[in-house]
């Protein structure tokens, strides 16, 4: 069997969740591997035969999307000429990690797309929503990368083919200890914003990690420093608590870990704001920006915040065999079913 597995280069959480995943695959078939994007600071350790530019948005620095840098940088025009010039029909089975190029070409050519994402179970009707409706945000997420089948992860199983969070083996191998520092990841906004709020919490020592900085610098109680994966899981392992946006893979790390935990969803970002709807009904602090208003809030969760307990078992090659299952058993069912057409006739 030959399979193609396609992954969203936007954020890190994507990246990060393929290093468990390529492994599984490649005891089970030929895999290739297809990444689309340009805001990623993790790299794979595995060969990848294609990287494309896909469709990505921008982080800005006030807490949201930078949508005219996004608008600035989108290429509908490579994009589209992609989506026809991708080989999909080489491959026997397409994995998609909301990776747009090889959804829509699947879907052009009539082809099945395995969604094997976070936002696959987002969009299940049992998944926790905000109270705020945002129709538009629904209708990117739902047709950013279509797909026939969907398997989704989430904070807790929310449906039948809702999975608890790919933890990877970086994460799972380690022995959390508390060294009394907080690790911040919030990549929506710039240093200047972050160092003038933390600041005013004096006696905390902070860790940032920052997409807008390329050096360590140090300036008082906060230390900032740029995305490195190795740095980071030995501050996760060693912090406190996490202050971060409200993605998916860091806050269900930290959950994992044991590590209190504080949201801030980036505005205008509906997946985000689906997760803290989740988060908090998990008994998740979740505030709606750093702006100073909120900073009492920061302050009681430093002060008084508790360890949400969960169970996140290491269930992935399951989940892949069972997409691989699944895949067998609808083509042999179709075959069958073009045999008896072809019988009756």
């Amino acid at each position: 069997m030959k399979i193609l597995y396609a992954i969203q280069g936007t954020g890190n959480g994507h990246l990060s969740r393929a290093r468990d995943i390529v492994p599984i695959l490649k005891k089970k078939a030929e895999v290739d591997i297809l990444i689309s994007g340009i805001q990623a600071d993790v790299s794979l350790p595995f060969p990848v035969k294609y990287r494309l530019k896909g469709l990505s948005f921008v982080f800005g620095k006030k807490g949201g999307i930078d949508l005219l840098n996004t608008y600035l940088k989108m290429d509908t025009r490579e994009l589209l000429k992609d989506i026809e010039k991708i080989p999909i029909q080489e491959y026997d089975l397409v994995i998609n990690d909301f990776e747009p190029i090889t959804a829509w070409a699947c879907k052009q050519k009539g082809l099945q797309c395995i969604a094997l994402s976070h936002q696959s179970a987002v969009l299940s009707k049992n998944a926790p929503k905000p109270k705020k409706k945002d129709t538009l945000g629904k209708t990117v997420l739902k047709h950013y990368a279509p797909s026939t089948e969907q398997y989704g992860f989430h904070f807790l199983k929310f449906d039948k083919n809702i999975f608890t969070p790919v933890i990877r083996q970086e994460i799972r191998n380690l022995k959390p200890i508390n060294n009394r520092h907080y690790t911040v990841y919030l990549p929506a906004y710039d240093d200047i914003r972050l160092l003038r709020n933390l600041g005013k919490f004096k006696n905390i020592q902070w860790d940032v990690f920052s997409k807008h900085n390329k050096k360590v610098v140090k300036h008082n109680n906060i230390t900032i420093q740029p995305i490195n994966n190795e740095a980071f899981i030995k501050s996760l392992a060693s912090c406190t608590g996490v202050l971060c946006g409200a993605g998916f893979e860091t806050p269900a790390e930290a959950l994992f870990l044991k590590k209190k935990l504080l949201v801030i969803p980036m505005k205008g970002q509906y997946e985000q704001q689906c997760n803290a709807a989740a988060l908090k009904a998990m008994g998740v602090p979740v505030i709606k920006s750093l702006k100073e208003k909120h900073l009492p809030i920061i302050k009681d969760w430093i002060e008084y915040g508790k360890i949400i307990p969960v169970d996140y078992p290491d269930v992935t090659e399951q989940i892949i065999n069972n997409i691989i299952a699944d895949f067998i058993k609808n083509k042999i069912a179709v075959r069958e079913k073009g045999w008896k057409e072809l019988s009756l006739a």
